[in-house]
């Protein structure tokens, strides 16, 4: 293996190995992602719920049959059933005016998109997204067409819903600089299906949640105050991460400890994984159940899987606090082992401790001074 440091302006007289494909006996073959099994207990709840009823009663009948498939059989919360519960979910949460958190968005989607062009980094993450895709048997190759222009479409929703700033900040000056990987993540639940993932995605929107799992939707959003949205900060900084190290602190007090002696935050380590989707860290199946836990039971469950997963490395993370690597180690290695089914007791557990406090605090996002 090369040096973990490198200097120079030439320091590798031979291609990385990522230019190339990878030799097929060291690619792990995929589980079935298309398992719509009959036995699933969410999928027949879904076929039968067609009738009219109320929302409320849906709601809460859905989150406990999705918690009680997610603990006796979470395979088979995998592929059209997944899609199918988080498409019906969003539409019955965004058409409730309870559950509305901000104000319909007006986009009739009929835009030139000729005009929209995609940053370099954009067009890095729409064929990472196909590449992954592909390998998840979810695409098909030529998949990079429509996910590029779904993106055009949602870059261009979200520019009507930034605030036109001030700002001295190169970040608030061209829109939200990094991939949206909410985005790709939903286009890889929906098949590859445009049409679906992006009436899911503009649904999304209208809720609570969107300000969270999707760091895009509020970056520089006129939902806030100027000063706030202006900052470049959203409120997965001053919101999940307070709750993270507040909670971590009280509930895994060793791993807090072995954070601060190491120089840096949990609410850092934190920060990237959620940015990014927990893409390259966790499995493709626990991507899937980290966003429709955090549809169907609340966005407060985004603090409560942060501190289960940090609680899940407590004894990765104590050995390279000792050997002084614990930043490397979070950075550069994926979360082996973990099992959203094996967490969920323990994330219900914090729900009914801290629920009050975290979700009250996550409804005041507009008005964070308060």
């Amino acid at each position: 293996l090369t040096p973990f440091s490198i200097s120079g302006e030439h320091p590798y007289p031979w291609p990385m190995f990522v230019s190339q494909h990878l030799p097929l006996c060291y690619v792990v073959s995929p589980q079935d992602f298309h398992d719509d099994s009959q036995d699933c207990e969410i999928g027949a709840f879904l076929a039968s719920s067609s009738e009219p009823n109320s929302e409320d009663n849906w709601l809460e009948v859905c989150r406990k049959k999705f918690c009680k498939a997610l603990l006796s059989k979470p395979n088979t919360l995998t592929g059209g059933v997944l899609a199918d519960l988080l498409e019906e979910a969003v539409s019955r949460l965004s058409s409730s005016a309870s559950e509305c958190f901000f104000s319909a968005a007006r986009y009739k989607g009929d835009e030139n998109l000729e005009n929209v062009v995609l940053s370099p980094v954009e067009l890095l993450g729409i064929d990472v997204c196909v590449r992954y895709g592909c390998y998840l048997e979810l695409l098909k190759e030529d998949a990079t067409k429509d996910l590029t222009l779904l993106m055009k479409h949602i870059k261009t929703f979200l520019s009507t819903q930034r605030i036109t700033s001030s700002s001295p900040l190169v970040g608030q000056q061209h829109g939200y600089l990094g991939h949206d990987w909410l985005a790709s993540t939903v286009f890889l639940i929906m098949a590859g299906n445009t049409e679906r993932s992006w009436n899911l995605l503009l649904g999304l929107s209208s809720l609570l949640t969107s300000a969270f799992i999707w760091p895009a939707r509020t970056h520089a959003s006129v939902q806030f105050p100027q000063e706030v949205a202006e900052s470049g900060m959203g409120p997965v900084y001053w919101s999940t991460a307070h709750y993270v190290e507040m909670l971590l602190k009280a509930e895994v007090p060793l791993v807090h400890s072995a954070f601060r002696m190491s120089g840096f935050t949990p609410s850092q380590m934190c920060l990237h994984w959620l940015t990014q989707c927990f893409w390259n860290y966790l499995d493709w199946t626990e991507i899937c159940h980290y966003i429709c836990t955090c549809v169907l039971m609340g966005p407060d469950y985004q603090v409560y899987l942060c501190v289960a997963v940090l609680k899940h490395l407590q004894p990765d993370i104590l050995q390279h606090t000792q050997s002084q690597e614990l930043q490397v180690f979070l950075k550069e290695e994926p979360i082996s082992g973990f099992r959203f089914s094996n967490y969920l007791e323990f994330m219900m557990g914090l729900e009914r401790r801290y629920r009050d406090l975290v979700l009250t605090d996550m409804r005041h996002i507009q008005n964070p001074s308060e």
